[in-house]
């Protein structure tokens, strides 16, 4: 029998051990407030992530509609000032050339893309029979 009170104490000695150690262990402690501060720093990046992906979602409907605006208010002056000035030289009429650019590009589609190269070889592939 004095065995068996024997193996109870130490089984419930065991127990009360571990929880003491579980519960007072100043490391446990530290990285469970660790991985709260982690848990919360990743909700905060998250957060800012979706306000920055707002920000520019709005910036751009922002940018788009001050286009559209500029483009009427550029129409207008375009329009005015020919029916205003009828007498005025398409030279000196500043926005003469700026429509006539925008119905070529209109009527051609997209504009031709400036080319970021030459036509010409140059550098090291360039021929020693092309620089005479």
């Amino acid at each position: 029998m004095t065995w068996e009170y024997g193996l109870i104490g130490l089984i419930v000695g065991v127990i009360v051990g571990i929880v003491i150690t579980r519960f007072g262990s100043r490391k446990l402690r530290d990285q469970h407030a660790l991985q709260y501060e982690l848990e919360k720093t990743k909700d905060e990046l998250k957060e800012l992530k979706q306000e920055l992906n707002g920000h520019f979602v709005r910036s751009a409907e922002l940018l788009e509609n001050m286009s559209q605006n500029y483009q009427e208010l550029y129409q207008h002056m375009s329009s005015t000032t020919k029916e205003l000035l009828p007498e005025q030289a398409t030279q000196s009429n500043p926005f003469v050339w700026q429509q006539g650019a925008k119905n070529v590009e209109s009527e051609n589609g997209l504009a031709e893309m400036p080319r970021d190269y030459s036509e010409k070889s140059s550098g090291l592939l360039r021929n020693s029979n092309t620089e005479k």
